[in-house]
């Protein structure tokens, strides 16, 4: 099996701290990619649901990218919400970016490690090259 690890000196939380995890980790044509909020150089952007959900989808597309994965290999998507109003405000800005291929995805309300209103991970498969 080949594993390869993007963004192995961590992530980063608020401050910049490192954080000791991968943003996001590949394994024989699976990406597992950590979950992303919409931070910017270690900061929370302020915004709405909107706002945060557009930053975070787009912190996750930037690691897909990366690793040369697009969102037609998404294949499931966990979110976390921190209040179920924004439900449908989500859910559009989600469909912007995964509605002409919708992955599998699971949606909770909970509350946040950092002062956000949005996180979302992914997976994603992509045949690998021999």
């Amino acid at each position: 099996m080949s594993i390869k690890r993007y963004g192995t000196e961590g992530g980063k939380g608020t401050g910049g701290q490192h954080l000791p995890f991968a943003r996001a980790v590949e394994a024989d044509g699976w990406l597992y990619v950590s979950g992303q909020v919409a931070m910017v150089s270690g900061e929370v952007v302020v915004g709405n649901i909107v706002a945060q959900s557009e930053q975070a989808i787009q912190n996750l597309l930037s690691i897909l990218r990366e690793a040369g994965y697009g969102p037609e290999h998404v294949v499931r998507c966990g979110v976390w919400l921190d209040d179920p109003r924004d439900f449908s405000s989500f859910n559009a800005v989600f469909k912007k970016h995964f509605g002409e291929h919708p992955p599998a995805r699971a949606c909770v309300v909970s509350s946040m490690v950092v002062d956000c209103k949005v996180e979302i991970d992914c997976v994603a498969y992509k045949a690998p090259s021999h």
